[in-house]
């Protein structure tokens, strides 16, 4: 009786063996020693499907083997989950495998890591756009964390093998991988340009998320199949003969339709499965734009078009360049039927080149509109895809497989999982600051990945940030100070700024108030509604236009003006106004003892302007000497207690 361990071991050989035919001896061979290797350390281990380790490994592999992937990423697929059985599997990879599958197993292992700390949002309608925004970033944050986007591929092909064996895993947990593959991995295999991978994640992940829509959709596609299959068969010998008798060299086939596209397009379209055109689809390849239109004109010749139901993306492309005819009519036996028309170009463009055919298949609008750069960074990791079997054995692989991507954002992780982007060299306290103004203010330490770092720590992707407070804080100056690189973030900056602000307010106001009421006694107003002046200098609350005011951010000259246009002119003509001498003249002819001590650097405070004979009180500045106030200057007498020791007596000399 054969042992699984036994089968398991046949049923590698078996494979290696077939691996023969797409890959060199020595590659081969590097294949076979990741095999020995992880088979031992992977016995007796399942995954949470129930499937052997080793199993799992192989069929992730062999995915991507069909996929012509080099060997490198073939061994780091086996050798994925080493780490987690082996102390030393860093030196021990590099020494029998080289750095480019120790780099890759260590890139699987990190993200790996990444998905235990991240969380799919709920799909609670109130925060619908918030979890689609949540799950765009969680996508870019593993697109932007490897340094080699063959990381990314394992990752999808590890996540196929998965779902082909997730009947085996409880009902919960099908619910819940399913829900991260259809709301992850399938837009990832999706912008990368993997089909096969694509299709195959959406289907079975709505196998699991709507099972009831599913076998209904699945049970009409299969007793319809024979007929479907038929009807097809003969739709393509008539419009082939049509083609070839005008000329037209074209390459015709039926287009397959998966069931995750046709309960999507019912549910957008909110159509029943027998309205949908598509069910039965044909596509037209021919050799140049003239054969696009000759095609389409030859098809609706043959059959009766549906009214509204033509596109044209060759004459006016989609936003990503996306460009073919769409077009469906009333075909034999009076079934609808559906006919993409393009070039061989068009139609390797689309289907594995530069168009960012994710832009519309994941949701309609761009979210990035932020990022204008985004889309040609997809374009360029599509055009990866596409070199792939090309740069296969020239030793270059992995300098065109960097992932030089997202030069401008790092992705990081709260504690509880959320991605959170932020400019390049962002800080902790850049971090703080984006989750609330309040947590930066109270911005006492940070921890990364656990360990303490200092608050100008530069950020790096995926890693895990938690912030140390204090109950009651403040910002620093230093944050503000660009040499000492505490934030990079022009908002954070501007909320600190702002912060410093607001602590001088009550004194700007009560500086604001004074020169507000001098101006009025200069102009001869005893009574002005000064509410209204506030809205006519455009500020919501009297307290704003005073403090504006405290700040010199309105000059005497503007106020003395809105006072005017505020009154009605007969009073401005009534007024005589006064005139008070200036500061500098008044300090020139009076002598000012301060603290029983004269000839000292004093100035006349310009908020209060006291005369000669009125009761005066010294205020030390830090850097202008002595600054002289009249003791009922409401600066004075609403000073915090802590610069009261400030305050000097002071009087007039004869």
């Amino acid at each position: 009786m054969v042992s699984n361990q036994q089968q398991s071991s046949e049923n590698t050989r078996s494979w290696l063996d077939a691996l023969a035919s797409t890959f060199a001896p020595a590659e081969v061979e590097v294949i076979r020693r990741a095999c020995e290797l992880a088979g031992p350390l992977y016995e007796g281990q399942i995954e949470l499907t129930g499937a052997p380790l080793m199993q799992h490994a192989l069929g992730a592999a062999d995915i991507l083997a069909g996929m012509r992937m080099d060997h490198e990423t073939i061994a780091a697929t086996i050798l994925h989950a080493v780490p987690e059985y082996l102390d030393d599997w860093a030196e021990r990879l590099e020494k029998d495998f080289g750095s480019q599958v120790k780099m890759l197993v260590e890139g699987i292992s990190r993200m790996e890591q990444i998905q235990q700390f991240s969380e799919i949002p709920s799909q609670n309608k109130k925060k619908k756009d918030e979890a689609a925004q949540q799950i765009e970033s969680l996508r870019k944050m593993l697109l932007a964390m490897v340094q080699d986007i063959r990381v990314v591929l394992i990752k999808l092909a590890e996540r196929t093998q998965t779902m082909r064996n997730l009947s085996g895993a409880k009902p919960e947990q099908q619910k819940q991988i399913a829900q991260e593959t259809r709301s992850l991995f399938a837009p990832l295999a999706n912008r990368l340009g993997v089909w096969q991978l694509k299709w195959e994640l959406e289907d079975l992940s709505v196998r699991y998320l709507e099972p009831e829509l599913y076998k209904k959709v699945a049970k009409l596609l299969d007793e319809r199949r024979v007929d479907r299959e038929q009807y097809i068969a003969g739709v393509l010998t008539q419009l082939k003969q049509v083609l070839g008798q005008a000329g037209v060299k074209a390459e015709v086939t039926g287009r397959p339709k998966h069931i995750y596209s046709i309960i999507n397009k019912m549910k957008r379209k909110q159509l029943d499965f027998s309205e949908l055109y598509d069910v039965r689809a044909l596509r037209i390849l021919v050799e140049d734009i003239k054969g696009c239109y000759t095609a389409l004109g030859l098809v609706h010749d043959l059959w009766p078009p549906i009214d509204g139901e033509f596109d044209d993306y060759i004459a006016h492309p989609k936003s990503n360049n996306y460009r073919s005819l769409h077009t469906a009519v009333i075909g034999p036996r009076g079934l609808p039927l559906e006919v993409q028309i393009r070039t061989h170009e068009m139609h390797q463009h689309s289907e594995l080149g530069v168009a960012a055919h994710w832009r519309y298949k994941e949701g309609g609008k761009s979210q990035n509109k932020s990022e204008p750069g985004f889309d040609e960074k997809i374009a360029w990791l599509r055009q990866i895809l596409e070199w792939k079997e090309d740069l296969a054995g020239k030793g270059d692989m992995q300098e065109q497989f960097r992932n030089e991507l997202f030069h401008d954002q790092v992705y990081v992780l709260t504690p509880q999982g959320k991605v959170i982007d932020l400019p390049k060299g962002a800080t902790p306290v850049d971090f703080a600051y984006t989750l609330h103004t309040g947590l930066g203010h109270r911005t006492r330490g940070a921890k990364v990945d656990g360990s303490i770092v200092p608050l100008n720590y530069k950020l790096q992707n995926g890693q895990r940030v938690e912030i140390l407070t204090i109950k009651q804080g403040a910002p620093s100056r230093d944050w503000i100070n660009p040499s000492l690189g505490f934030l990079q973030s022009s908002r954070a900056r501007a909320k600190v700024r702002a912060w410093f602000k607001d602590q001088n307010f009550d004194e700007s106001v009560a500086q604001g108030r004074t020169q507000l009421d001098r101006e009025l006694h200069r102009l001869g107003i005893i009574t002005i509604n000064q509410e209204k002046l506030a809205q006519r200098l455009h500020f919501n609350k009297l307290e704003d236009l005073l403090a504006a005011i405290g700040r010199n951010e309105i000059t005497p000259h503007r106020i003395a003006v809105a006072i005017q246009e505020e009154l009605p002119a007969k009073v401005i003509e009534i007024a005589k106004p006064k005139i008070f001498m200036p500061a500098t003249q008044r300090t020139a002819k009076a002598d000012i003892t301060v603290g029983g001590v004269n000839n000292l650097m004093t100035r006349i405070a310009k908020c209060c302007n006291p005369a000669p004979g009125d009761d005066i009180v010294g205020y030390v500045t830090r850097d202008r000497g002595i600054t002289i106030h009249r003791k009922d200057c409401a600066f004075m007498m609403h000073m915090m207690e802590s610069r009261r020791d400030r305050k000097l007596t002071a009087q007039w000399g004869t």
